[in-house]
C-alpha cells in the first residue's frame, strides 16, 4: 500500500501523478474505515483528499502554511501529515483532535472549528511574512468551503485582502452544500449574472436540441447538465472575485490530480492574492456519503458495507433537541407568530422538523450567527415572536449582538441554546461550557435551564409568553428519567424537590438529575441534604436561596459550565457565606466521549457524593 511509506508531505513528492491518485483512493478507504468506527465529518472529509494532496505535494508544509476553514475536512492532512498510525483514535479522548490543533503538530496552523475565518487567518500571516520577515518568505494558503461565504466574516477578510494586496492564496471549494444546501444573496447574484443572453442562448439551446430527445437518465444529457453548471462558474464567481480584488482561476473538477497540480504550481508563484475556484463532490468515493452527505456530514459510527448506523435502536427517552423540536411545532400550531431561526444548523438543532411543517415561518441564514440574532430581533420589533436555536459553542459569535439588538431593547427574542454543556467528540471549540458566564451579566436576560424533558416544554411554552429576551440552555444529551412533575414556571422561582438540614445543593439544569442521585444516596450514609433546582440562572430566587443557605453550615452548587463567572459565582454573590461550586475549570475541554469528560470532571453522582463527604465529614 502507497499509504504506509507517507509519514509526511514530503513523501509525497516522491510519488508520480498516478501513483497520487492512487494513494488518495487509498486515504479515502483509510477515511471510511475510520470513521465507520469512531464518527466524525465525513462527507466533507472525502470531498476535500485531491485539494488537500495536491496542496501538500505543491507547498513545502510546514513552512508553507495550509489554514483549513473549520477544519471539519482535513481529514486526509492529518494523515499526510504523519498522523496516520493515530488516526484510529479521531475524536476518542487522548487522542487525535477531528479539527486542526496547534497542540497536536506543527502542520496545524490554527486550532479551528468554526466557520468563515481562513482568509483573515491567511491575511494575518502574509502581512507578519511581508512586515516582519521578509527574509523568510514562506508561501500562504486558505482553504475555504462555499459554506463559509454565508458568514460576513469571510467578506471581511476577503475586502481586506483584495486592498493589502498581499501574496496569498484562496481555495474556493464549492460543493453546492456546506452542512446543509447553502442558503443566501450569493446565490441570488449568481441567478442575476446567468440570466445574461448569452448565457440564456446556450440555456434554450440546449433545451431544444438536447433535453427535449433524451431521456432523463440519459449519460448523455447529464453530461450537458454538468457543462451548463461548468459555464454559470465562468460566468459568476470570476467577475465577483475580480471586483474584489483577487485574480480568479477555474473552475476546477476539484477530484482531478492531471488539472490540479499543475494549475497549482502555476499559481502559487503570482503575486498578489489568487483565488482558485474548485468543484468537488461531497462524500466523494463512498456511495452512501454521495447519496446523503447531510446525514454524513457529522456521521455517527456505521456499518461500513451499508452506511445504516450501527445503533438502530429505538432510544427509551428523547434527546433534548429533540423535545424542543416536538414542543416548538405544537406551540407554533397554536401561535401563528411564532417563526424559527437557524444558522446553518436546521437538523442539528431539530428545526427540520419545523420547517417540513411552517416552511413560511422557518428562516435559514447561513453561517451567520451575528446575523441571526440582529434578524430575530427585527422580527420581534414587529410583532413576531421568533426563537433561534444555535449551539451554545456559536452562540458566542453573536455576543455583541446579544447584548446590543436584543437585550438593550428588551426584545421578545427566544434563544434555545443546544448543546450547552459538554459536547463530546468534537472537543475544544465546540464544547458549550462558556455560555452561562457570559450571559449572567446582560441586563434584560432571563436565563434558564430545565432539569428533564417536562420541564423544557413548560420553559418553551413560557418563553414564548413573554415580552422580554428569554434563553433556554440545554444539553447534547438524553433527558433523564422524570422523578416528580415540575411545577410551572414563574419568573425567577426555584423549586425545593429535597428537604434535609446536614447542607444544601443547588443545582442547574443538566446537573438535577446526578445532585438527585447524589442526595437520595447520601441519605442512605445518614446525611440528610436539601436540593433546590434553581431553574433560573438569571433571575435567581434569591430569597428561597438565603433562607434555605440560613439553615445549614454548607452550600454546595452544581452546573455543567465553566465556574469561573458562573451559576455557582451568581449563587455566592448572593449570598452572606461561602459557597462550594461544583463545575468545570476555566480551560478549554478536550474530546471525548460525554460520559467519559463527565466523570473526569468531577459531574457524575459518585464524584458530587465523594465532594460533599470529603467538605462535611
Amino acid at each position: 500500500m502507497l499509504l504506509e511509506k507517507i509519514n509526511s508531505p514530503q513523501d509525497l513528492k516522491k510519488l508520480t501523478i498516478e501513483e497520487l491518485i492512487l494513494l488518495t483512493k487509498e486515504i479515502r478507504e483509510r477515511i471510511v474505515d475510520v470513521v465507520s468506527r469512531t464518527g466524525g465529518h465525513l462527507a466533507s472529509s472525502l470531498g476535500s483528499v485531491e485539494i488537500i494532496t495536491a496542496l501538500h505535494y505543491c507547498l513545502s508544509t510546514p513552512v508553507d502554511k495550509i489554514i483549513f476553514d473549520v477544519g471539519h475536512q482535513s481529514y486526509a492532512h492529518k494523515i499526510i501529515t504523519g498522523r496516520n498510525k493515530d488516526f484510529d483514535t479521531l475524536r476518542q479522548y487522548n487522542g487525535i483532535s477531528g479539527f486542526p490543533s496547534r497542540s497536536e503538530s506543527a502542520f496545524d496552523v490554527f486550532t479551528t472549528g468554526h466557520s468563515s475565518t481562513a482568509v483573515s487567518l491567511c491575511l494575518g500571516l502574509a502581512c507578519a511574512r511581508d512586515n516582519l520577515t521578509p527574509d523568510k518568505y514562506f508561501k500562504v494558503a486558505a482553504l475555504i468551503g462555499d459554506g463559509s461565504l454565508s458568514g460576513g466574516l469571510c467578506f471581511e477578510g476577503l475586502n481586506n485582502a483584495g486592498h493589502l494586496k498581499k501574496d496569498m492564496l484562496v481555495i474556493l471549494n464549492t460543493n453546492e452544500m456546506s452542512i446543509a444546501p447553502n442558503v443566501g444573496a450569493l446565490s441570488t447574484y449568481i441567478n442575476k449574472i446567468i440570466s445574461l443572453p448569452i448565457y440564456n442562448r446556450f440555456r434554450n439551446n440546449l433545451d431544444n436540441y438536447v433535453r427535449s430527445r433524451l431521456p432523463k437518465e440519459s449519460r448523455v444529457l447529464k453530461l450537458a447538465n454538468k457543462f451548463e453548471e461548468g459555464l454559470k462558474g465562468l460566468f459568476v464567481p470570476g467577475i465577483f472575485f475580480e471586483e474584489l480584488g483577487f485574480r480568479y482561476f477555474g473552475p476546477l473538477d476539484g477530484h482531478d490530480l492531471n488539472r490540479l497540480i499543475p494549475t497549482l504550481k502555476n499559481i502559487l508563484n503570482l503575486k498578489g492574492p489568487v483565488l482558485l475556484h474548485v468543484i468537488t463532490k461531497k462524500g466523494r468515493g463512498y456511495l452512501p456519503a454521495e447519496k446523503d452527505p447531510v446525514r454524513f456530514h457529522g456521521a455517527v459510527p456505521f456499518e461500513k458495507d451499508t452506511g445504516q448506523p450501527l445503533d438502530n435502536k429505538i432510544a427509551a427517552l428523547p434527546t433534548y433537541t429533540e423535545v424542543f423540536s416536538n414542543k416548538l411545532c405544537k406551540l407554533a400550531l397554536e401561535n401563528k407568530k411564532i417563526v424559527a431561526i437557524t444558522a446553518a444548523m436546521c437538523e442539528g438543532t431539530g428545526l427540520d422538523k419545523f420547517r417540513g411543517a411552517y416552511p413560511e415561518r422557518f428562516f435559514d441564514v447561513g453561517i451567520a450567527e451575528g446575523h441571526a440574532l440582529t434578524f430575530a430581533a427585527g422580527i420581534a420589533r414587529a410583532g413576531l415572536k421568533p426563537v433561534v436555536a444555535i449551539y451554545s459553542t456559536f452562540l458566542q459569535r453573536a455576543y455583541d449582538q446579544v447584548i446590543e439588538c436584543v437585550a438593550l431593547q428588551d426584545l421578545g427574542v427566544v434563544i434555545a441554546i443546544d448543546r450547552a454543556g459538554i459536547v463530546g467528540g468534537d472537543g475544544a471549540t465546540h464544547q458549550g461550557i462558556f455560555d452561562i458566564a457570559f450571559l449572567r451579566n446582560v441586563p434584560n436576560l432571563i436565563v434558564l435551564a430545565p432539569k428533564n424533558a417536562q420541564e423544557l416544554e413548560l420553559m418553551l411554552e413560557w418563553a414564548v409568553s413573554q415580552d422580554k429576551p428569554v434563553v433556554i440552555r440545554y444539553p447534547k444529551a438524553f433527558t433523564p428519567l422524570s422523578h416528580s412533575l415540575s411545577s410551572k414556571i414563574d419568573l425567577g422561582r426555584a423549586e425545593v424537590l429535597k428537604e434535609g438540614r446536614d447542607f444544601l445543593l443547588i443545582a442547574l439544569g443538566s446537573m438535577v438529575a446526578p445532585c438527585q442521585e447524589a442526595v437520595e444516596s447520601l441519605r442512605g450514609d445518614g446525611i440528610k441534604g436539601a436540593l433546590i433546582n434553581a431553574r433560573f440562572v438569571k433571575p435567581l430566587d434569591i430569597n428561597l436561596i438565603k433562607d434555605w443557605a440560613g439553615k445549614t453550615k454548607f452550600v454546595f452548587t452544581a452546573e455543567e459550565g465553566i465556574l469561573e463567572g458562573g451559576f455557582g459565582s451568581a449563587v455566592a454573590e448572593a449570598i452572606d457565606k461561602p459557597a462550594i461550586k461544583i463545575g468545570l475549570p476555566s480551560e478549554f475541554i478536550p474530546a471525548g466521549k460525554r460520559e467519559i469528560l463527565l466523570e473526569k470532571y468531577g459531574l457524575t453522582a459518585k464524584a458530587i457524593i465523594e465532594k460533599i463527604k470529603s467538605v462535611i465529614i
